[in-house]
Formats: structure tokens, C-alpha cells, sequence
């Protein structure tokens, strides 16, 4: 039995790594998680009342549709609930759209460090991976726009960069969509658009009003803390919708996180206070860079991109050994962590043991 040949090279996604793995590699009693961007804060209590209501549903089958997620979402965001498709989080959306738009040749445009899940897709299906380096860490929207030729098919912007966490801005991103063909795709990709109140983000759900080949993804993962329960979402005119829908399994999202994200929407003040407190985090965690020396990207959503001066797998794993996961591993940017923004307890000793590591490191050369 042979896989399909254009699959056989393909990486498995490498998720940040498991806490009881660490501890037991490592015979560690306690270690912080801060590598895989989610919330340090858990989820809303409401969500979690609305969990334990699914309990004695759970022999039942979810809504294929989410008609009432889909609803009060719609209502939310002030779209038609025929604009909305939802996903095993955001990523089962970015399979949906490369299962339903592409054909093998099709190119398709990313940033060169980006969240590697367009290009997984991408090449599932046979289509092409145009990589535009980043500028500073950010996309170059220009450099981008310079490779659409009649072969393109998708370009894949994500906003904040992940893993940056930089931005375009609003203006960006029209311009950007103000010269792009109109039968050209573009998906910008806001997981984490919640963390962010800067005014000169982009208003992705005004721009959708403008241009009916712009796409948009978004989650519950990330700062309403229902990561475990896969639930994300497109957004767009609702022919394009329908496409994607046409290919969506049936049942592919749980009762669970359907209750789960429907009572999270009616919590904004957890919201409010997440971003808040990772707001605090930011700060907190951009000071002490700045007092080691160290540069990193501007970082707008709930986790910033250090630049540690050494080969970031070695401070990958001496942090590793002090209980702190983070992430490494950034082809274009080896000697680069990035860490998820903690609660103050946690941002307190992520920096203790960064220190300390650096002042190891420095004493072995």
C-alpha cells in the first residue's frame, strides 16, 4: 500500500510538548506550559456549566449545522449565519478551503515563517507554496502582491504572524485587497484578533463588505480557553461559505464545544479581564527583555518571539530542564523562542529561568 507521493515528505505537526511528558523525561514534580499560546487563565465559567449540562447528551450526535452557535455568532459579528462555517478549530477550516478551491498546480502564497498549517494543507492537495520572506517579522503585503500571477489561487495572511505575533494594519490589508484579483482568495487568519485593541488593526468583518474573495478565520482556542474541545470558525460571503461547507464532515464539531463556545459569547467580561492580563503580561515580559538585552518582535497577541542571542533549541532545552516549555524550532529564525504570555506567576518564572540559563550558557563558553 503506497501513500499518495506528493504526502510521503510531509512533517507530522509537532504540538508544544505535554507537561506530564516533561515530567516524566525529565522527573520534574512541576512545570509550566508556555508554548502552545493557550489561555493561562482556563476558560469561562460559564462555558464550563454549560459542559457539564452536555453530559447527558453524550450518546447523542451534535448538530451537524451548529444552527444555534451559528445563530448567536452571526448575530455577534453582524453577518448571515449562511457567512459562517465552524471547524475542528480554525485549522480543520484551512483543510476545508484547500480541500474545496484547490486543484494540483495551484499556487498559493504564505510568508516564509508562518503557521505552518497553510503549507501542510497546500501540499496535501497537490497545490504549490510561493513563500514571501518577512520583513522585520511582518508580512511583506508588497512582496506578496508581486507574485500573483494567473496561477494563483490563495494567498494565506495570518494577523497577528504566528509566530511574530506581529500585524498589518487595516490600511495594509486594503490596499493589499484593492489590488489582488478579485477571483484570487485571500484568508486572514485571526485567531487571536480578541487580544488586540490597537485602532489600526485590521477591521476584518467591514473589509468582508467590500471584498467578496476575502476569507476569515478565527477560534475559541485561544483567549476563550476552549483549546481542548477543537472549535474554530470561517467567515465570508456566503457563496464561498457554501463551497467550504460542501466538503465539511458531517458532525465535526461536539455538542461539547458547541454548548461550550454559545455560553463563552454571553461572557465577555472574562474576556475583558484575559485581555487585560495579558496585556500586563506583555509588558512585563518586554521589560525584562529589554533589561537582558535581548531584541524581540512588536507582539500583539497572547505570545511574543524573543530573539535569545543562541541557538534557541540549546535554551529550549536548559529551560526545559527548569521545568518551562516554550517553543523553538523557527527555520528562519534559529536563534528565536517564542513564549506564550503566562499569568504573573508564570511570566515571574519563565524570566527567573531564562535568566539563569543565559548565565549558564554564557559561563560554558
Amino acid at each position: 500500500m503506497q501513500p499518495k507521493p506528493n504526502i510521503v515528505h510531509l512533517p507530522v505537526y509537532q504540538p508544544g510538548k505535554p507537561i506530564e511528558e516533561v515530567k516524566r523525561e525529565l522527573g520534574l514534580t512541576e512545570v509550566i506550559k508556555l508554548a502552545s499560546n493557550e489561555n493561562p487563565f482556563g476558560s469561562s465559567p460559564k462555558a464550563l456549566e454549560a459542559i457539564k449540562r452536555e453530559l447527558d447528551n453524550v450518546s447523542i450526535y451534535p448538530d451537524g449545522a451548529a444552527v444555534e452557535l451559528t445563530n448567536a455568532l452571526a448575530k455577534r459579528l453582524g453577518v448571515d449565519p449562511d457567512q459562517i462555517i465552524f471547524g475542528a478549530g480554525s485549522d480543520e477550516v484551512i483543510l476545508m478551503i484547500a480541500r474545496a478551491f484547490l486543484l494540483p498546480g495551484d499556487e498559493n502564497i504564505t510568508a516564509d515563517q508562518t503557521f505552518p498549517q497553510y503549507r501542510h494543507n497546500i501540499e496535501i492537495e497537490n497545490g504549490v507554496v510561493v513563500e514571501v520572506p518577512l520583513k522585520d517579522g511582518t508580512h511583506d503585503l508588497h512582496g506578496m502582491l508581486a507574485k500573483v500571477n494567473p496561477k494563483t489561487k490563495i494567498v494565506w495572511i495570518c494577523n497577528p504572524n504566528n509566530p511574530t505575533g506581529t500585524i498589518v494594519t487595516h490600511d495594509e490589508v486594503e490596499w493589499f485587497l484593492s489590488k489582488v484579483p478579485s477571483n484570487v482568495m485571500v484568508v486572514l487568519d485571526e485567531a487571536y484578533c480578541e487580544y488586540i485593541d490597537d485602532p489600526s488593526f485590521p477591521n476584518g468583518l467591514e473589509l468582508l463588505k467590500k471584498y467578496p474573495n476575502l476569507v476569515l478565520l478565527r477560534t475559541f482556542s485561544k483567549i476563550y480557553g476552549l483549546a481542548s474541545l477543537r472549535i474554530g470558525y470561517g467567515v465570508g460571503r456566503a457563496e464561498l461559505i457554501r463551497s467550504i461547507n460542501q466538503v465539511r464532515e458531517p458532525f465535526n464539531t461536539s455538542r461539547f464545544g458547541q454548548a461550550a463556545a454559545l455560553a463563552a459569547l454571553e461572557d465577555q467580561a472574562f474576556i475583558d479581564r484575559c485581555r487585560e492580563a495579558n496585556k500586563q503580561g506583555l509588558v512585563t515580559l518586554r521589560a525584562a527583555f529589554d533589561r537582558l538585552g535581548l531584541p524581540a518582535f512588536p507582539a500583539y497577541g497572547n505570545f511574543i518571539m524573543v530573539d535569545v542571542k543562541r541557538p534557541a533549541q540549546d535554551v529550549f532545552q536548559a529551560l526545559l530542564r527548569k521545568g518551562v516549555i516554550v517553543r523553538a524550532g523557527h527555520k528562519h529564525y534559529p536563534t528565536h523562542i517564542r513564549i506564550t504570555v503566562g499569568s504573573a506567576e508564570q511570566n515571574a518564572k519563565v524570566i527567573s529561568a531564562l535568566e539563569e540559563v543565559l548565565q549558564e550558557i554564557a559561563v560554558q563558553v
